[in-house]
């Protein structure tokens, strides 16, 4: 078994990450609204994702007023996949156990 993804495994970013599994993309007040962090910290997190290849931020002008959409990637879906499959493979490990 691999280490778990220390991307995702920080729980704002694994919050993030299956939320955008459920959706074609997301914009930045939807992300903020919906996972509770401050603008900063959302930011933040969202430049790691998009620096490890998980989601692409798109930047537009809705006339003067900028928009931000987020969308998973397919490395991301990939990723988070994985990350799930670990997490059952170490839940069986335990579930063995008993």
């Amino acid at each position: 078994m691999d280490d778990l993804d220390r991307t995702i495994h920080e729980p704002a970013r694994l919050r993030i990450l299956t939320l955008l599994s459920g959706v074609d993309e997301a914009d930045f007040s939807f992300l903020l609204n919906t996972v509770g962090l401050t603008k900063g910290n959302l930011s933040s997190h969202m430049d790691k994702l998009e620096k490890a290849g998980y989601v692409t931020i798109v930047k537009t002008f809705n006339g003067r007023i900028p928009h931000t959409d987020f969308r998973l990637t397919p490395e991301g879906r990939s990723a988070l996949e994985k990350y799930w499959e670990e997490l059952d493979a170490i839940r069986a490990m335990h579930d063995a156990r008993e």
